[in-house]
């Protein structure tokens, strides 16, 4: 992305997708006709099934809200808005959910109302805790069962145990002539979907407490034993809906405790599922871009470097499998080479930090990681804030910092360096800064958040652990020019494109000095280039951060 006009540069904003709204319901219109179908089987269900919406938040293969459909004569979509979620994180007490993402999701939420709508139903919002709203409805409708996606992480297990414990109070009043007591029999039931990843969890080659502790093992494994399932197709109507006197209200963002957020320069990204397949549309078919994804991954400026599909998986507004499936119709229809296939090793990345989530447990929080290693961390205030503020003295790192504070949103290339310089060169305590990225980003999830993070701090899985990222020879490969840094701290436009990542004396002065300041002294293997040793990896550099972003 280049810019001849200075002004404009500092004052552009890329809405992603490029579309108008116009364009994005048209193509979302379009998407649903593929995957719509009059040829299910008949409809048998009886009573009243809820979906409980989570992170899933999209209608098209979406098994919970299909096996609602087909279990019953009236479908109820759910989303809970748990304060929960607009608390503060566990160890350094900042927001687990920022405005930008909050916004997102608002629009996401939306979005899920409006393409519910449009197949019969609606969408019930309601403010409160989700083990004391579902027991509530299922009593006053006479739910049979409430359907939702599975997740894997402690915080939103312990809600599905007490959502199950509350349920199972319930008594159905259809139940007559029965005892008054609840039992399995006459309860509302709780049943968890897996939907979250490319490949199923059943149709693993083996156990996740058997994971591979290498992803080149698994991805491997997978590859060669498990098969992709096919998107789910949705009926034409997925009506009716009960009879709801107030469907509640799409929350503003003041009512959730938080200030209203605006991008203004970078990438303003457009929550919801029609916004999500318009991305998939425009990234792969419109521009032809998916053909080049390999040669462009690691850039940091601009829109179109990469997928930039990852705010929407987070949120469950684009399916893995769709993504897939889109893939797949594009090597069929156009071109398939590296390219192509690297868009897929990236989501079984993915799958792979949801899947060893499961394996670990709550050892992804913990400062020694899943392998306990022990470390003198530590926490610095003043200096943590400075990274967190971008004002370090590096432009590289101040630039991708800046950038996440305004937009949500950093670069896989950009989220390695900044973790690294944290750890390495800082030795900052790493929860400090997946705490923060919690924060912050659009793409948020633990699996993949903490997964990451616990990677780059040495304390995860891979034992090969100094994986340190040279910030002169990261600026010298991926932002020679300095247009990135330039882009987002303005005071180095003026300077030669030679010196704007060392600018000495005409920016801040560096808070710490770097660990390894002279990229000559190290073997490319330990540092600089951020090269992963495997055997995978002798095609794949610094694959490391959030995938498929």
């Amino acid at each position: 992305m280049q810019f001849s006009n200075p002004i404009r540069a500092e004052t552009t904003v890329h809405q992603v997708p490029g579309f108008s709204y116009e364009e994005i319901d048209r193509i979302a219109e379009q998407t649903f006709r593929r995957y719509t179908t009059e040829s299910l089987p008949k409809r048998k269900g009886k009573g009243v099934a809820i979906v409980w919406f989570r992170n899933d938040l999209r209608v098209l293969d979406n098994e919970a809200l299909f096996k609602a459909w087909v279990s019953s004569e009236a479908v109820l979509p759910v989303y809970c808005v748990d304060p929960r979620l607009f608390s503060t994180t566990r160890y350094f007490g900042f927001p687990k959910t920022g405005g930008l993402r909050a916004q997102f999701l608002i629009e996401c939420l939306a979005d899920l109302r409006k393409n519910l709508m449009k197949c019969g139903l609606d969408l019930l919002i309601q403010h409160g805790k989700p083990e004391e709203i579902l027991p509530s409805l299922a009593k006053a409708y006479g739910v049979h069962t409430v359907y939702a996606q599975k997740e894997t992480c402690s915080e939103e297990l312990n809600v599905e145990r007490l959502v199950s414990k509350s349920l199972q109070k319930v008594v159905l009043s259809s139940s007559e002539g029965q005892s008054a007591k609840p039992n399995s029999k006459n309860s509302t039931k709780l049943e968890l979907i897996w939907g979250s990843s490319m490949y199923h969890i059943d149709d693993l080659p083996f156990n996740c407490n058997s994971l591979p502790d290498v992803y080149t093992q698994f991805r491997k494994l997978v590859e060669s034993k498990s098969k992709i399932r096919s998107c789910i197709k949705i009926p034409t109507s997925l009506g009716p809906a009960p009879s709801i006197r107030d469907w509640g209200c799409i929350p503003e963002i003041t009512v959730l405790g938080l200030e209203k957020a605006k991008v203004s320069k970078g990438m303003a990204f457009v929550g919801g599922e029609s916004a999500a397949v318009s991305r998939v549309c425009e990234y792969f078919w419109s521009k032809n871009l998916l053909r080049t994804y390999k040669e462009t991954r690691n850039g940091m400026l601009g829109p179109d470097y990469s997928t930039k599909f990852s705010p929407w998986i987070a949120s469950g507004s684009l399916s893995p499998r769709f993504i897939y499936e889109e893939v797949k119709r594009f090597e069929r229809e156009r071109e398939s080479n590296d390219s192509t296939y690297w868009v897929l090793f990236e989501l079984i990345w993915r799958d792979y930090f949801r899947f060893l989530s499961i394996k670990q447990g709550n050892s992804i929080f913990h400062a020694g990681g899943p392998r306990k290693v022990e470390t003198n961390w530590s926490q610095n205030q003043t200096l943590f804030e400075a990274w967190r503020n971008g004002q370090t003295g590096y432009p590289l790192i101040d630039a991708n910092m800046k950038e996440l504070l305004t937009t949500g949103f950093m670069s896989n290339r950009g989220r390695q360096i900044v973790c690294s310089f944290l750890v390495r060169d800082m030795n900052i305590d790493w929860r400090m800064g997946a705490e923060w990225f919690e924060t912050c980003l659009l793409d948020y999830d633990p699996c993949s958040n903490y997964g990451n993070w616990t990677y780059g701090a040495g304390v995860g899985n891979d034992p090969r652990e100094d994986r340190y990222f040279s910030i002169p020879k990261q600026a010298q490969n991926y932002d020679p020019e300095g247009e990135f840094v330039a882009y987002w701290l303005t005071q180095l436009r003026a300077l030669p494109k030679e010196k704007r990542h060392f600018p000495g004396l005409l920016y801040i002065k560096p808070v710490v000095a770097l660990k390894f300041g002279n990229t000559k002294t190290r073997n490319s293997k330990t540092m600089a280039s951020g090269t992963r040793t495997t055997a995978d990896e002798n095609k794949c550099k610094g694959h490391k951060g959030n995938r498929t972003q």
